[in-house]
């Protein structure tokens, strides 16, 4: 299929279900169910627009801006930005309306790169180059490129880091197998599902450290190095770097490998930044529980989640989408 035939756009559409809930009480879908969806519409768009099956590599500069409730008609958005060689920048933005009402707002955005691969060998392949034809294709591709330099820049900060030192940090570790029904088209764990695995090992832990129920509220960015079989040991290790008057700043390492191997031989997956707020029984923020790291690696590991903000402020990317589309009505 030529270019000219392919369309660079996918939009999913579905009803939020009672089951998307993290826990009774929540005041929306968990932010992992989100992830979820966006990553399978993504999914949708890039191997639309490649013609061969394709992988996560990236998610990041996500901002969840409210709750989706529990039976809201929920719009997802996905648009190519820009190509690489065999990488693909996705745009994507999620929606959601009363069905009563109609009337569409925003609830969160993001942008995931996804890599085409050939079926035969597992290797990257070739997809067609996009070129934009309009000024908001054009936009998009220019916000798209100043985040170049700051991933590049959050990735070398990232590789400086340890995890494995003494540490009083709240943690929280889960451990299962990956099961059949967690893979997706290629044979391997659907990137969506291990984003579930992530926001339900940082909740868990922000929730016991603060009392309260916490939201996610942001992701500075979720890296995948390595994919996931059926049958895999599955740990997925939620540690607090820092807190500040209401947020708290989790790392989540997702590793993987055969349960023959035994923990010690597991090996990083998935790598991912993640910020929670707790809430009040109204879904309003609440001060939180402070963290005060003592040994030298949880000192360290809060001054990294200082850098980290640091860097995205020095960077200051370009909007990849704008204010005049956050509502609509049908």
């Amino acid at each position: 299929m030529s270019t000219e035939t392919k369309s660079p756009e996918v939009t999913l559409r579905f009803l939020a279900a009672p089951t998307d809930v993290l826990m009774a009480g929540s005041h929306g879908v968990g932010g992992g169910r989100v992830l979820e969806w966006i990553d399978k519409a993504a999914y949708a768009c890039a191997t639309q627009w490649s013609g061969t099956y394709c992988v996560t590599a990236y998610v990041g500069h996500i901002h969840f801006t409210r709750p989706i409730p529990s039976g809201h008609m929920v719009e997802v958005r996905s648009r190519i930005a820009m190509t690489g060689r065999s990488s693909m920048h996705i745009v994507n933005e999620v929606f959601s309306a009363d069905p009563r009402e109609g009337i569409y707002t925003r609830a969160c955005d993001c942008l995931v790169i996804f890599v085409a691969k050939d079926t035969a060998t597992g290797k990257s392949q070739a997809v067609p180059p996009f070129e934009p034809s309009t000024d908001e294709e054009r936009r998009v591709l220019e916000a798209a490129l100043t985040r170049i330099d700051l991933r590049k820049a959050i990735e070398a900060e990232m590789e400086k880091q340890t995890y494995d030192g003494p540490s009083d940090a709240p943690r929280v570790i889960h451990r299962f197998l990956a099961k059949p029904t967690d893979i997706n088209w290629g044979g391997k764990v659907h990137g969506g599902t291990a984003m579930e695995w992530i926001d339900e090992a940082g909740a868990a832990c922000t929730m016991e450290w603060s009392g309260e129920h916490t939201v996610a509220v942001y992701a500075g960015g979720i890296r995948f190095y390595k994919p996931i079989s059926i049958g895999d040991l599955i740990e997925v290790d939620a540690r607090m770097m820092r807190t500040d008057n209401r947020s708290m700043q989790m790392s989540v390492h997702v590793r993987s490998g055969s349960p023959r191997g035994g923990r010690e031989n597991l090996a990083t997956a998935i790598h991912a930044t993640v910020t929670y707020l707790s809430v009040d029984i109204d879904g309003n923020p609440l001060p939180a529980r402070q963290f005060t790291p003592r040994t030298e690696e949880d000192i360290r590991l809060a001054e990294h989640a200082t850098t980290l903000r640091e860097l995205r402020a020095e960077y200051t990317p370009v909007p990849l989408v704008i204010p005049a589309s956050s509502s609509y009505s049908i």
